[in-house]
């Protein structure tokens, strides 16, 4: 259950992360999911204080979070009718209903922690919805976009771009400045 007014500001990385009951090396608790979104109460240096959809609260190396856009991106010309976001919703339900399934079998003693383990890797979802605005992960393109509902942009990938000589059409050669005195 949300706790009410939660609005989240950022995500937990892709592989978790570890989180403390205080800014305290000393003091670890229950590491957070990935892709889990928070929102930042408090900072204090590299630490950050983070509440969780669910009123759970920690202090986490607030380096690593990774920031949900608080103002949709805004469209670079006229609106126009570009990748669909129900695609991506429906990949969403699906894998959410992959995973309830396997906490349902948990819960009723038809699974162990390892075949839960098994059962759940590699399902990855992540959603984050406010009001008319949803920002969803990708996972089979590695990246986040935000949806207006009628169309998707990208806003953060897991990768960083590929080298312009990888995205040249096959025979062509890259691009080169000429000056008087040659390439």
């Amino acid at each position: 259950m949300t706790t009410p007014g939660f609005r989240p500001t950022h995500v937990v990385p892709g592989p978790g992360m570890a989180a403390w009951e205080a800014p305290d090396p000393a003091r670890p608790t229950v590491p957070l999911d990935p892709l889990l979104p928070v929102q930042l109460v408090e900072r204090r240096g590299d630490w950050a204080h983070v509440l969780c959809a669910n009123g759970w609260s920690a202090w986490v190396d607030g380096r690593l979070l990774v920031a949900v856009p608080q103002d949709p991106p805004a469209p670079e010309g006229p609106p126009a009718r570009t990748a669909d976001p129900r695609p991506l919703l429906a990949r969403a339900d699906e894998t959410l209903a992959r995973y309830r399934a396997a906490v349902e079998e948990l819960a009723g003693g038809g699974l162990d922690g390892e075949s839960f383990r098994g059962r759940t890797q590699g399902l990855r979802v992540g959603v984050v919805v406010d009001a008319e605005h949803v920002w969803l992960y990708d996972v089979q393109h590695g990246r986040w976009v935000y949806a207006d509902g009628t169309r998707l942009s990208t806003y953060a990938a897991d990768d960083s771009p590929r080298a312009a000589a990888a995205q040249s059409p096959v025979g062509h050669a890259p691009t080169q400045v000429v000056t008087p005195d040659g390439p």
